[in-house]
């Protein structure tokens, strides 16, 4: 809310003026000399101060000179009832923003507020858009760091809800989302991606399936086979999740993954046939991540098909269905460092 200060000695002009500010939503305090008026400036962030000159004991004049030393954004509105142009030239030479003749009519003086808002709106992010140019410069790193790790964990927190809001709606693949999430990120390790990339793909993992709130929960955990009508529904999943994360507070690839998470490298996937280099290497990740999963643990609708069918399905169709390179870390996790899923809360990160 943009502040404003009136300084004038005349009780009827600040009450005036007062009414016709809050009126429209503006924050307002009075001064019914300059020397309060200094005193409440040094006290409160002003964004524009509106000042007679005529005073007693200090003048709007000095006034002005007084907030000019600390502060050169403040806009600063000289009533007068002396509207030659040798007083506007006067006033504007002194650090005045503007003029006001006296009597002061309504219109005038909310159009010269609005204007003046704009401009200090217009200064605030400005001065917004340098300081985060200098945070990027290193200058407040360590204020950028904290205020990230604050937005972190505030998405965080985002990323837990959504992956409890599946997990309630379908607990027969309870932990299905955290594995496939934590797998993701080693894999993601192992492929020699940044740190904070892996903790990203963990991220999009952990709520991949979110798009299954939309399918009803007698067919999630229907424990006979499902029909043709019944998938095709269970397909929905990916795009639905995508529509859903497009509208919140999320970097764009987490819901381009999880709309990606069923495409496959030869474009026999859903729901777009993706082929290749069209689905982002996040979603290739994830793509095995969910496969070797699914096929390593129990579903309504079958037992666990265990770890070898698993890696013999990436493998076999290496290449076709799945990215080469993602395929062979899997591989090298399993068989090379005896990896072993997890549906623990792990690390994550949001790119902001």
């Amino acid at each position: 809310m943009i502040k404003v200060l009136i300084v004038d000695d005349e009780m009827s002009i600040r009450e005036t003026l007062c009414t016709f500010l809050e009126n429209a939503g503006y924050h307002v305090d009075t001064a019914e000399n300059a020397i309060k008026g200094r005193t409440l400036f040094d006290q409160n962030n002003y964004d524009i101060v509106v000042t007679d000159i005529i005073m007693p004991r200090m003048t709007g004049i000095e006034l002005m000179e007084h907030i000019r030393k600390t502060n050169s954004l403040c806009r600063i509105l000289i009533m007068t009832g002396e509207a030659t142009v040798e007083t506007a030239a006067k006033a504007v030479k002194m650090g005045a923003s503007g003029y006001l003749n006296k009597p002061i009519l309504k219109a005038d003086f909310l159009a010269e507020i609005a204007t003046n808002t704009e401009i200090v709106l217009a200064q605030k992010l400005k001065h917004l858009e340098e300081t985060e140019k200098e945070l990027y410069r290193g200058q407040l790193e360590s204020m950028v760091l904290s205020r990230t790790e604050s937005l972190n964990q505030s998405m965080a927190s985002i990323i837990y809800l959504l992956a409890d809001v599946v997990e309630h709606r379908d607990p027969y693949t309870s932990g299905h989302q955290r594995k496939v999430g934590n797998l993701a990120a080693a894999i993601a390790l192992k492929l020699k991606h940044p740190k904070d990339f892996c903790n990203m793909v963990r991220a999009i993992g952990y709520i991949h399936d979110i798009g299954k709130i939309v399918v009803p929960t007698e067919i999630l955990s229907k424990p006979g086979k499902i029909s043709p009508i019944e998938f095709k529904l269970i397909q929905q999943h990916s795009q639905s999740g995508y529509d859903m994360l497009s509208k919140v507070v999320l970097p764009h690839n987490f819901a381009v993954a999880v709309s990606q998470h069923h495409e496959r490298m030869d474009g026999s996937g859903y729901p777009n046939n993706l082929k290749g280099d069209e689905i982002l290497m996040e979603s290739h990740i994830l793509i095995v991540a969910d496969v070797v999963e699914a096929m390593m643990s129990h579903r309504p609708y079958r037992p666990a098909l265990g770890i070898d069918l698993a890696l013999e399905e990436i493998t076999l169709n290496r290449t076709s269905k799945y990215h080469p390179q993602v395929v062979d870390a899997c591989l090298d996790l399993f068989r090379d460092n005896h990896y072993t899923l997890d549906d623990s809360l792990g690390e994550i990160h949001i790119p902001i």
